[in-house]
């Protein structure tokens, strides 16, 4: 596939773009700075823009498969409307580029998904996480009336760990203190629902 990847320096972004790359997929990635590609400058197609632009990702979008996004906020407990913006933009730019095919990153414990979580997870995210879930909270729900072959995939806490190879995944998972998953793993079911059809239209909880 030729798949558009933004958020593809990230921790998990990286993740992403190292499987679909052995994989045999064609990689575009749309990033501020090229030079933060490093060694994956010469086996991808960078883009310079910004992920919050409806102009940039349109000029990337073009001739694209499918569009990944794996953007986060890093360390920061502040959205700082990056969710809210970059999604309107990519919707924009699916939209006008004929991609329809969406495959995005939001949290476990945003939206509903707030009401199936454990004692231990809604206190960490009516305080920490609360600017960063509202935020996503509204993209997500902009994502499913858009239109497009959406999935958007709700990680539990994520980690730095190694690939395990083996999680859960569902439309709805019980949930006990504050369960966590690789973003390797993340990274692994994000690529996998990008090449398949079963979970279009589905916003599936993910969890080791």
């Amino acid at each position: 596939m030729k798949l558009l990847i933004l958020g593809a320096t990230g921790p998990t972004g990286r993740h992403v773009v190292d499987l679909a790359l052995r994989s045999g997929d064609s990689v575009t990635a749309l990033v501020r700075n090229p030079a933060s590609l490093d060694d994956l400058a010469e086996r991808v197609t960078p883009v310079k823009g910004d992920a919050t632009s409806h102009r940039d990702i349109a000029a990337a979008a073009v001739g694209q498969d499918a569009i990944v996004s794996a953007l986060g906020r890093g360390n920061s407990v502040r959205a700082d409307g990056l969710f809210t913006r970059s999604s309107a933009a990519v919707i924009g730019a699916a939209k006008e580029t004929g991609v329809s095919r969406l495959v995005w990153l939001s949290s476990f414990g945003v939206g509903r998904t707030f009401d199936w979580s454990s004692t231990a997870q809604k206190v960490i995210y009516r305080t920490l996480l609360r600017s960063i879930y509202a935020d996503k909270e509204i993209a997500d729900d902009r994502i499913r009336s858009s239109g497009l072959d959406w999935t958007v995939v709700y990680p539990t806490r994520l980690t730095h760990g190694p690939a395990k190879g083996a999680y859960s995944a569902g439309d709805r998972l019980p949930m006990k203190g504050n369960p966590t998953i690789s973003r390797a793993d993340v990274a692994a079911f994000m690529h996998q629902v990008v090449h398949g059809s079963e979970w279009i239209h589905r916003s599936p909880v993910i969890t080791d």
